[in-house]
């Protein structure tokens, strides 16, 4: 088999596992199984009388709860198929003698500890730094995968363009500022901290005066029971919630700026349309984040935020790449 086809059917496989991964999140499913990588000792949701009898023995401080339990367990034969799909990746490229070998081998690496921090999710009670460190490891995946299909297939990107190379900057920096708001958004979710402002374009009342910057920032805030539904105190997370907008803003004003430039400076018909779908990926996912506070986080819209975050991310990998690289 080909590396491209596989490519591409794993990176589209790698957006479902984040996305599922939001639902998951979302519908406050994420410690349905309380183990791992079983749900209550076994490899799928305990429903016959027997299976509880043994999951209320076993588990006596948890109720199960089938569907969250289900949408935890989805998740995982889903992220294992991924795995399963990058090993046969791996495999391939060693197979070809054209086929690169390191980037496979790190994408190898990652999903493994990928794997890892899906297990400390579950046993660390959905510490805040573990669960954000999983979103990332997810974006970090599907942006090398798609950077391994550029360079397995023979796209016609244009390289050298002396008007374009000197975006080169600007293009690495709206990918660091990207990543910097998707990490902000990944922190914001895991500390429950999506609806500490429910008014527009801030936050309402005394908020500026309320901001504690060092507590809602520090990563190893322990608990000695479960993470879920957050332990941070309100003014951390609404400021949290807060300099999430604030990145909002810096990220689409660093973007569109570069969009703009790209189609001021492109001849390329490909870089341009690049361009116009950075501009509609920025605007949609703007639209999303004043949605999901106007509408009170309706789980639609917020894991097609999450869905925005991916694309925008895969965006700028790609423009990135067609930019930096030689003739």
């Amino acid at each position: 088999m080909q590396l491209s086809p596989l490519l591409k059917l794993t990176i589209v496989f790698t957006l479902c596992v984040i996305l599922m991964g939001a639902y998951t999140r979302l519908s406050d499913a994420g410690l349905g199984c309380p183990d791992w990588p079983g749900c209550y000792g076994m490899i799928k949701v305990p429903t016959q009388h027997h299976e509880l009898s043994h999951a209320q023995t076993h588990f006596p401080e948890h109720t199960v709860e089938p569907e969250k339990a289900w949408l935890e367990m989805i998740h995982r034969y889903i992220a294992g198929t991924l795995g399963l799909l990058v090993v046969y990746i791996l495999f391939i490229s060693f197979k070809q003698q054209e086929a690169p070998k390191k980037l496979p081998s790190a994408i190898a690496i990652l999903i493994l500890f990928q794997a890892a921090l899906g297990m400390w999710t579950v046993t660390m009670k959905l510490m805040p730094i573990v669960v954000m460190s999983h979103l990332l490891g997810g974006m970090a995946l599907i942006s090398l995968l798609l950077l391994l299909f550029l360079r397995t297939k023979p796209l016609r990107i244009p390289g050298g363009d002396p008007k374009l190379r000197k975006l080169a900057p600007l293009a690495l920096i709206g990918l660091g500022v990207l990543v910097i708001q998707i990490m902000l958004g990944g922190w914001t979710s895991s500390n429950y901290a999506a609806l500490a402002c429910t008014e527009l374009p801030f936050c309402e009342g005394d908020w500026i005066n309320n901001l504690q910057p060092s507590h809602a920032f520090y990563p190893l805030h322990l608990s000695d029971d479960s993470y879920e539904f957050g332990i941070l105190d309100y003014p951390s997370r609404m400021t949290i919630h807060v300099s999430h907008r604030f990145g909002a803003i810096i990220t689409a004003t660093v973007l569109l700026w570069l969009a703009y430039r790209m189609l001021m400076l492109s001849q390329s018909g490909l870089m341009k349309r690049s361009a116009w779908l950075l501009i509609g990926l920025v605007i949609a996912q703007v639209a999303l984040g004043i949605s999901n506070v106007v509408l009170n986080l309706p789980l639609g819209i917020a894991v097609s935020h999450n869905a925005g975050a991916a694309l925008l991310l895969l965006t700028l990998v790609f423009i990135n790449y067609a930019i930096w690289r030689k003739a």
